[in-house]
Order: structure tokens, then C-alpha cells, then sequence
């Protein structure tokens, strides 16, 4: 039983099926509306912002499923959509999560996945599930945390992109985390680091005898993922030649390594990442087109880091938290200057320019401070009134991101903050209002 009473929206034109699924759904403490047709599930569009859940059939007997989602992600605060569909219409279930589906299913189903598929895909999972902050806390990041959430109930590949630093393994490593197979292993084989000559041998392995020196018979990467996860970082890289049995390992869930006969069975998922745009030019780049849609069934975008500020000062507090644990050096935190210089950098490299200046600002530094000569003592040599901004710009950007900071440690409670930051309320609201501050706010102290 959950320990909230789940309301969920049903869209079955089978009487048979329909019935079924709402029975059991109701003998689970849970509140059910059943809509036969596609029309009756959109007439009733403005009672389903109260829904949990909507369940929904894509081959309906007047409109089609995803006609249905589509009238309804016209309408603010939609709910989530388990869509139910057949083996034929995959391909059409997979382009509605791209479209922000929250899960598919297809018939048959044992039911006890099916709850189990509810209770992880339903509003208050998908919104704790966000609110755990794993990537960061910009817009930006968390849509491809919702979007990690929706694909890790599935087998399907899945291709991550993004510029090289942006954080494309760490979310790989998510995505492992919240499946089913967190308690397999998670290999990572970065297709680039590896020579050419080498690679087939350590992705499939190679029997005792295969070459000159192979005195042994060698596991590899494929074959040691078990039922986890093979992450195939920088895909891209891949040699022609070993894209095509790449390409066979995926169809067939199964291989063969160098110098062996008997297939191995592969059970595990596929998960890769490129920098590279290979859905462009992937002929001229030597990445066949075939493999490529193979492997980007549930694609995932990591947008860089100069496109989500919201995360730099997150990422920064996490990255120096760790690199002064490791570390002598008194350091009590960076400095609003600091943190400006931060923002106002480009970040070529991403989050791991980031991480690499934090570690070494953290090493070299003679302060308790953060200073930005810390963070870019390459830029100690411009005229010094280059780096100086107006003193009254400093502090109402220092104040402004500690008021944030208190909000979010006091839940959005404008009183709790108020005593965090040891001002009165009308101070604080004051404060807020001068600064735009308001949309995360909650009364109540």
C-alpha cells in the first residue's frame, strides 16, 4: 500500500483489460477514473491536473493515444503518461517520451511490474525524484534528470551528447544508479584512450592463443558488465572496423570474442556518449548512420555549462567541499569575488575546468578565501581596474546570493530564512523584493 492515497486516470477502450486494471488498482488504496474512448479522457481535461498518473492505450477506437497526450500537455501542470502499447507501435512510444512521456509498457505485462512502473513514474515520485538535486539545480539540468528518471526503467540505448567536460559519465553513472541493474556492474570504456589495434580485443575479449602474446584467455568489457551497464565513452572515436560488430553485439545480444567460435550471450545495456554531433555528417565523420540510430533510441542532451550559471556556484561548493577534505589547507569558502569571476567566466572546459581550477585554487592558495587570483592567476597580469566592479554592485550580488541560499536551507520559508540571516522579516522581504527574489518562497515560518 503507499502511504498516499494515488489518484490515476485510466484511458482503455478493452472492457476486459480495463476492468482488470482497475480492480487491482483499487484493491491497492488507489483512486481510479476510467475513460473508455480517447474523447472521454478529453473532455474531462480539466479535472486531470489533480491526477497522479494517467495510464493510456496509444490504439484507441476514435482518436490515438497520442492525440490524447497531445490535448492534454496543452493544459499547465499536466500529469504524468504510462502509455500501454503493443509490440508494433514501439517506435511511436518511444518518440512520445521524447515528447515527455514519463514510461511505456508493453503487452503483455506482469502486473506486479506494472505497479511497480506506477509507483516510479506517478507526480510525487517524478517530483522527488527532481527535487534530489543529482546533476545540479538550473532548469536546464534538471529536464535531463527527469529525462534520466523516464529512461532507467528501460533496456533501450541510450546516447548521451554534449561538449567534452560538460558532465556526460556522471550522468551515465545516474543513470545506472536509478535502474534496476544499480546492484550490477557499471564499465566504462573510453573509445578514444584506447588504441585502434587494442579495442576490439578489450570490449570483447580474446580466447587463450587468438595473437602473439595472448597466453591467457581475457574478459572483456562486454562479457565483465554482466546484466549492468556498458558505457561507451566517446563513441565517436570508435574504428570503422569495430562499428560494425558493435552494431551486431546490440542486434543480436551477443558476441563473439578475437579467436573464439561460440557466441557469448550480452545482457547487458548499452549506454554511450559522444562530444561529437554524429547525427550530421556522420558519413564524412566515418560513423555509420545505422549504428547511430541504433544506439540513439533514448537520446540525452548535457547542455554546457555556460548555458546553466545556476550550477556553477552549486558545482563550486561540492567540487571545494571535496578538494579541501583532501587537503591542509584552512580554507572556510570562496569568496564573493570569486563566485563573480566564476560567473561572469565562460567556461570553455566545462565542469571540468571547473573542478580542475577549484582543486588547484584549493592547493596554491595562502588564504582562507577563495580569492579570483585563486581561481585565474592567469589573469593577475591585466590592469588591476579591469578586475574591480562598482563596491555596491559586490554587495548586493553577495546579498542577493545569501538571501537564495537561506531560502533554500529554510524550504522557501520567508521567516525561517529571516532568522537564518538574523534580520527581521520586513527586512528580508524588503530585500527580496529589491532583488526580484520570490518565486521559491512559502509562508509560514
Amino acid at each position: 500500500m503507499l502511504p498516499e492515497r494515488a489518484r490515476i486516470g485510466l484511458v482503455e477502450d478493452d472492457p476486459v483489460m480495463g476492468g482488470s486494471i482497475v480492480q487491482r488498482l483499487e484493491l491497492e488504496g488507489w483512486d481510479v477514473t476510467w475513460w473508455q474512448t480517447g474523447r472521454e479522457a478529453v473532455d474531462a481535461i480539466d479535472c486531470v491536473a489533480a491526477l497522479d498518473l494517467v495510464i493510456c492505450d496509444i490504439r484507441l477506437p476514435d482518436m490515438s493515444g497520442e492525440a490524447v497526450f497531445g490535448e492534454f500537455t496543452k493544459q499547465p501542470n499536466t500529469p504524468p503518461f504510462l502509455f500501454v502499447t503493443g509490440y508494433g507501435e514501439i517506435d511511436q512510444a518511444v518518440r512520445l517520451m521524447r515528447s515527455g512521456a514519463a514510461d511505456f509498457m508493453t503487452k503483455p505485462f506482469a502486473m506486479d511490474e506494472f505497479l511497480r512502473r506506477i509507483e516510479a513514474g506517478r507526480r510525487t515520485s517524478a517530483l522527488g525524484a527532481r527535487m534530489a538535486g543529482c546533476l545540479g539545480e538550473s532548469p536546464a539540468i534538471r529536464q535531463v534528470e527527469d529525462l534520466l528518471h523516464r529512461y532507467a526503467g528501460h533496456d533501450l540505448p541510450v546516447l548521451i551528447t554534449g561538449e567534452t567536460g560538460c558532465g556526460k559519465e556522471v550522468a551515465a553513472r545516474l543513470l545506472h544508479q536509478i535502474s534496476p541493474r544499480a546492484s550490477e556492474p557499471f564499465v566504462a570504456v573510453n573509445c578514444a584512450a584506447i588504441p585502434a589495434e587494442l579495442l576490439e580485443s578489450e570490449i570483447f575479449g580474446h580466447e587463450k592463443g587468438a595473437f602473439t602474446g595472448a597466453q591467457t584467455r581475457h574478459l572483456g568489457y562486454a562479457e565483465r558488465a554482466r546484466k549492468g551497464t556498458l558505457f561507451l565513452d566517446e563513441i565517436g572515436d570508435m574504428p570503422a572496423a569495430l562499428q560494425a560488430k558493435l552494431l551486431r553485439l546490440i542486434e543480436d545480444a551477443s558476441f563473439t570474442c578475437v579467436g573464439g567460435e561460440a557466441a557469448i550471450p550480452f545482457q547487458a545495456r548499452v549506454v554511450s556518449a559522444t562530444h561529437r554531433d554524429l547525427a550530421r555528417g556522420s558519413a564524412a565523420s566515418g560513423f555509420r548512420d545505422d549504428l547511430y540510430f541504433r544506439l540513439a533510441v533514448l537520446p540525452v542532451e548535457i547542455p554546457p555549462l555556460r548555458k546553466r550559471p545556476e550550477d556553477i556556484s552549486w558545482l563550486m561548493d561540492r567540487f571545494l567541499d571535496n578538494a579541501a577534505s583532501r587537503s591542509d589547507a584552512r580554507i572556510r569558502g570562496l569568496s564573493a569575488l570569486a563566485e563573480e569571476a566564476a560567473l561572469a567566466h565562460p567556461w570553455p572546459g566545462n565542469i571540468r575546468e571547473l573542478r580542475n581550477r577549484i582543486e588547484r585554487a584549493v592547493a596554491l592558495t595562502n588564504n582562507e578565501w577563495i580569492m579570483p587570483g585563486d581561481l585565474f592567476p592567469e589573469q593577475a597580469s591585466k590592469p588591476a581596474q579591469a578586475a574591480f566592479a562598482p563596491l555596491a554592485d559586490v554587495r548586493d550580488a553577495a546579498e542577493r546570493r545569501q538571501i537564495e541560499r537561506a531560502l533554500d536551507e529554510a524550504g522557501g520559508r520567508v521567516g525561517k530564512a529571516a532568522g537564518l540571516l538574523a534580520i527581521s522579516r520586513t527586512t528580508l522581504w524588503e530585500k527580496m523584493t529589491r532583488f526580484g527574489i520570490g518565486d521559491r518562497t512559502r509562508s509560514g515560518s
